[in-house]
């Protein structure tokens, strides 16, 4: 059995590189929030196993070999900077007395190494179009649906409401173009100028079905979120936000 380790928070391209040539996935969980949890396995066909950091961080080099071995471990593929055990004191020479080792260099876009904390910056700023092409998907939250004010669907457009399963990274505040549930949709994350809450807004554009859970893949950022004066300004606003979301969605995926 080939497997590969790390947090895989992302499982973006350049831990593709790493999942390709291995047979297995052993995930060391130390609070991901761009895949937390079992997210992560929806990237991959291969079969994950989780370690949570805080029940092996004080296992030495050689009894986290052990461990490893307990799961029938013959070869191991990992980045070129891999340190394992506590206090970081394993590294791939003390690997390769115990497994057939294969390292794999670290993958650039743009002279850039792709790592999961430039991730995390890119979806800060709302440059949604560099977090994909770093993610090698689009990014995604799942939420349930909540109640909301009611205002929309009387005076605005019916949205949904969104609560995140999970402890999601939160793209920067603002419009986004977006599929949620796959169904073209323009979603709203910030400060509401109605009532100054936070929410996560979705509206469909296109016919749908309820579900418990939603789940929001980020396309495109709008704008930034801004304070109306009043609800017709609003309302203004919204109207030409779903008019560049048509347009985006039109241009980039599909006709609606």
């Amino acid at each position: 059995m080939i497997a590969t380790i790390g947090g895989f928070d992302g499982m973006h391209v350049g831990h593709q590189a790493l999942i390709k040539k291995a047979q297995k996935i052993i995930v060391i969980e130390k609070g991901a929030n761009l895949t937390p949890n079992g997210d992560r396995c929806e990237y991959t066909a291969l079969p994950c196993l989780f370690y949570e950091l805080k029940d092996i961080k004080n296992l030495s080099a050689l009894e986290f070999i052990h461990t490893l071995k307990l799961q029938n471990i013959k070869g191991i593929v990992v980045g070129e900077d891999f340190k394992f055990g506590k206090n970081r004191s394993g590294d791939i020479e003390l690997l390769k007395l115990h497994f057939n080792v294969e390292t794999v260099k670290e993958v650039k876009i743009d002279g850039i190494g792709v790592h999961s904390n430039i991730i995390r910056d890119f979806l800060r700023q709302g440059n949604i179009k560099k977090a994909t092409t770093f993610l090698g998907h689009t990014y995604k939250i799942k939420g349930e649906e909540i109640k909301g004010q009611g205002l929309g669907k009387k005076e605005l457009l019916p949205t949904i409401n969104l609560k995140p399963t999970k402890n999601y990274l939160i793209p920067k505040h603002g419009v986004y173009v977006t599929l949620t549930n796959r169904t073209p949709s323009v979603t709203f994350i910030g400060r509401r100028s109605t009532d100054n809450n936070f929410s996560i807004e979705t509206h469909m554009l296109t016919p749908f079905s309820h579900e418990k859970i939603y789940e929001v893949e980020f396309l495109e950022f709008i704008r930034e979120n801004k304070k109306f004066s009043s609800l017709q300004d609003l309302k203004k606003a919204i109207t030409e936000d779903k008019k560049k979301a048509i347009d985006y969605l039109g241009r980039n995926f599909l006709r609606i």
